[in-house]
């Protein structure tokens, strides 16, 4: 498993962008990868998933329309664009991979936090 380290969270005001970045330590093309959250209190939630040739992706049902994944193979790392912030999506993102063929992510990145304020 590679490390995965991410990056770009912040404070910003409701209807504001961010953008994350997760870096990996080696190569990931091997893996899909997604980013999740998880808010004080709550259960960590899927933000969006992507596979390993980024052919297929999926987004939680709150974020749809507004955050958008990538990922850059050659440069090992994961992107989350995120759009038209609300305050709801405050919470600390993380990224995760998972290796071809295997549904739960078991590798995991330390997160950032990310505030929208209203």
């Amino acid at each position: 498993q590679v490390n995965l380290v991410e990056s770009g969270g912040g404070l910003v005001q409701a209807g504001g962008s961010l953008r994350l970045s997760c870096a990996a330590s080696g190569s990931v093309s091997r893996y899909g990868m997604g980013w999740f959250r998880q808010a004080p209190g709550k259960e960590r939630d899927v933000v969006a998933t992507i596979s390993a040739s980024g052919g297929s992706i999926t987004y939680g049902d709150s974020v749809k329309g507004r955050f958008a994944i990538s990922r850059d193979n050659a440069k090992n790392t994961l992107y989350l664009q995120m759009n038209s912030l609300k305050p709801e999506d405050t919470a600390v993102y993380f990224c995760a991979s998972r290796r071809i063929g295997v549904v739960k992510f078991d590798n995991w990145g330390q997160g950032t936090q990310v505030t929208v304020s209203s």
